[in-house]
């Protein structure tokens, strides 16, 4: 019961808001009674944190799903933000993570702590994948390329209220991130990477 309850409150907060959910909505959602949450969960902010590490865990499982995959470097970026796109779309076109950062400050930056970490680990994965496949450039500083671009994607994610605005800003970073250390070889490739998931 336990996981059913923290599976319907990840959805139901990174649909509706981590602010506007109350433990009310997950128990009639769940069509079980407030007192059963509170048999698991002692308060929402308990329910919040055991949520945000299932959608952690969650993240990081698809991520890893999609690098098995074997897209060239690139094409694995786009891969995983369209699978990043549809897995946190919102009805409220808030930001889960704006919203949990200005409520929940306290996850927010225990959750951001694993994050930075992981993300840091995925990103220098990619660089040198790509630098092999001839797609990024072999005269690159990776720990700084790393750096610069979790800074602008946390930033973006930190500061937009609005998960459309935030998604549109984050494909722009890509593209960004993407140019600055593309060969030739790697611009075609995000060319038509851009293309397809444009048209």
């Amino acid at each position: 019961m336990k996981e059913k309850i923290i599976s319907k409150a990840s959805d139901l907060f990174l649909k509706l808001g981590f602010k506007s959910v109350t433990m009310d909505d997950i128990a009639g959602e769940m069509c079980i009674s407030k007192k059963t949450i509170y048999k698991y969960f002692c308060n929402k902010e308990v329910l919040i944190e055991e949520s945000t590490s299932a959608v952690h865990k969650q993240v990081h499982e698809l991520i890893d799903s999609i690098v098995s995959k074997n897209y060239n470097a690139i094409q694995e970026n786009f891969e995983i933000r369209e699978t990043f796109k549809n897995l946190f779309k919102s009805s409220s076109d808030t930001s889960p993570i704006y919203q949990l950062k200005k409520h929940y400050p306290e996850i927010y930056t225990n959750m951001m702590k694993f994050e930075i970490d992981q993300c840091s680990q995925y990103f220098r994965d990619n660089i040198t994948k790509g630098i092999e496949q001839g797609l990024y450039r072999e005269d690159i500083n990776i720990d700084i390329y790393v750096k610069f671009y979790y800074t602008l994607i946390f930033h973006i994610n930190e500061t937009t209220s609005s998960e459309k605005e935030a998604q549109s800003a984050e494909l722009e970073a890509l593209e960004y991130h993407t140019r600055a250390m593309a060969t030739p070889a790697g611009i075609i490739e995000l060319e038509k990477q851009i293309k397809r998931i444009t048209h």
